[in-house]
């Protein structure tokens, strides 16, 4: 019997950041792979995902990598990124994902996604900061909902419960999980594959194989690595941010911060919509 073939698709939290082993990062993927097949070996593994990458990143060089690889089972989890950026387009995120879900399941695979933590909470940024990526982050989990159940996807709820607020669960820069957090994910994605028969091998531990870093190595990887990881981010974000909370701060001013909630979800209708409408048959020849 040949090996179950698990590709994984995805921005940092796939890539692994914040479980770091050896020389690179492990992360959860890595972990729910030993747990697909009865042995270790009954599984080849394969991570395309990137720091930083948005959905179009992974529907342009992650997915044709991934058909090539022909794999059993792909996860597929982005949109982080894509809420951190100035051109954030919820249209083109829905038609993006569309796009990648359809592919890996006209293939066959088993298709795996998640509905995320809002970065600006995990954050801790000021309320008028956080509210416009809050709405952006709602909008790509409920698109990222909607898109799963389309096709059928293996799905986890990691935008909600107690590991959000266990400090245990992250690493410095509280963006992304520490070791403990990534064990999370692939103890929880396991439990979903084994309820449909899909996971044969043993359940990842839960339990860190390696110690917490100390506080002193939690600073200095957020004063190196961890500061130019935002400082990047926050060049392309910031000057729109500014703007978004400015435009929070005058509708709450007004009392009318509804109608950003209602522009938001009126948004993700219609770009659900876009992807619902069913293609016309070709008319017969007369």
């Amino acid at each position: 019997m040949r090996p179950v073939r698990f590709a994984a698709l995805g921005d940092s939290l796939t890539e692994g950041v914040g479980d770091p082993t050896g020389d690179g990062w492990r992360g959860w993927a890595a972990l729910l792979a030993g747990g697909l097949a009865e042995r270790p070996t009954g599984v080849e593994f394969t991570n395309l995902a990137v720091s930083g990458a948005q959905t179009r990143d992974v529907l342009e060089r992650q997915t044709p990598a991934g058909l090539d690889l022909r794999p059993d089972v792909v996860s597929v989890v982005v949109g982080v990124n894509d809420t951190l950026r100035r051109t954030f387009d919820i249209h083109a995120v829905a038609a993006r994902l569309d796009q990648v879900y359809a592919a890996f399941t006209r293939r066959g695979a088993v298709l795996l996604t998640a509905c995320l933590p809002d970065p600006g909470a995990m954050l801790g940024l000021p309320g008028a900061l956080a509210r416009p990526l809050a709405r952006r982050q709602r909008a790509v989990n409920t698109v990222v909902h909607a898109l799963s159940e389309r096709y059928g996807a293996v799905h986890l709820h990691a935008d909600a419960g107690r590991w959000l607020t266990d400090r245990a669960m992250w690493s410095a820069d509280r963006l992304h999980p520490g070791e403990r957090g990534h064990r999370q994910l692939a103890v929880r994605f396991h439990a979903l594959l084994a309820e449909t028969g899909m996971a044969n091998g043993p359940a990842p531990s839960p339990e860190p194989e390696f110690p917490a870093p100390t506080r002193s190595a939690s600073l200095w990887w957020l004063a190196t690595a961890g500061t130019g990881w935002v400082a990047r981010r926050c060049t392309d974000l910031l000057p729109q941010l500014l703007t978004l909370a400015a435009d929070e701060l005058h509708h709450r001013a007004r009392g009318t911060s509804t109608r950003l909630d209602l522009r938001s979800s009126a948004s993700v209708s219609a770009a659900l919509a876009a992807l619902a409408v069913p293609e016309r048959p070709e008319p017969e020849p007369a």
